[in-house]
């Protein structure tokens, strides 16, 4: 099948997916959905993107699988720990004067990054006056982060992240280890809501005094970057955070005017307190 034809037929998976779900990748970045898309095309022993769309448009248990090869984002507990130390030393001051607070981690996939925060908080004192809501668009990865379950041979990586990011206790405080795998206390989950939200997609929610987004901007493209940084604008309270991963930057953001440069080296920027 020659490229065009493959292309053709690509797009119109996704307006498929759009239109029968209102799951909308099509201001995601084509290299990398369609790396994604040919992935799940041969798990799903599919010869064109053509017989892929009439499955998962005719058998809805297929969708849920489709969306975890097009949202898949691997993670870790305490990921790049200078954003996090970060956070600890320079963002907590400011977050200590006010009287409850909420934080928003958008594209939380299987929830490392909500128990990072969560514990985090724990260690700064912060988090009973605290509601952290970690949102995705993939059903099976926010089954994932509501489990807490992760395997145990990820953990001395976790263990070693926490500790650069100043941890203050010991990271075996917040799980148990069973049958090959470690369960994080249930306890971090009571001021956690997990829920289904599209940047692509959904408005505002709610007002939260820091919003971290890391490594999904770089899957959007230009214009989807844009809503996304605007939903983000519109949801942060004056003097709020917004924390982005490494390789992404409000550099040439529509709303890169709303916001300065607090941490630099680990994105890390502030609502400007005059919008």
């Amino acid at each position: 099948m020659d490229d065009k034809t493959t292309e053709i037929e690509l797009r119109l998976l996704l307006e498929a997916l759009f239109q029968k779900y209102c799951y909308d990748f099509r201001g995601y970045s084509m290299a990398s959905i369609k790396r994604r898309l040919f992935q799940a095309r041969e798990h799903f022993d599919c010869r064109t993107f053509s017989q892929l769309q009439d499955r998962v448009l005719h058998d809805p248990a297929v969708l849920s699988k489709l969306l975890s090869f097009l949202t898949v984002r691997v993670s870790e507990l305490f990921r790049n720990p200078a954003y996090f130390l970060a956070i600890r030393e320079k963002v907590i001051p400011y977050l200590r004067t006010y009287p409850s607070i909420k934080v928003w981690v958008a594209g939380c996939g299987a929830g490392e990054e909500v128990y990072s925060l969560a514990i985090l908080f724990r260690e700064e004192g912060l988090e009973n006056r605290t509601m952290f809501y970690g949102t995705d668009i993939s059903p099976e990865a926010l089954e994932k982060a509501k489990a807490g379950v992760y395997k145990l041979d990820r953990i001395p990586l976790f263990t070693e992240n926490h500790r650069q990011s100043g941890g203050k206790s010991s990271l075996s405080d917040y799980y148990s280890a069973a049958y090959q795998a470690a369960i994080f206390d249930k306890n971090l989950r009571r001021r956690v809501v997990f829920s289904d939200h599209s940047l692509a997609t959904d408005g505002v929610f709610a007002e939260v005094q820091f919003i971290s987004c890391r490594n999904v901007l770089i899957y959007f493209d230009r214009e989807l970057q844009d809503r996304a940084v605007g939903l983000f604008k519109d949801s942060l309270a004056r003097k709020g955070f917004l924390g982005l991963g490494f390789k992404e930057s409000l550099r040439f953001n529509r709303h890169a005017d709303t916001f300065t440069e607090f941490a630099r080296s680990e994105r890390i920027y502030q609502k400007r307190g005059d919008l």
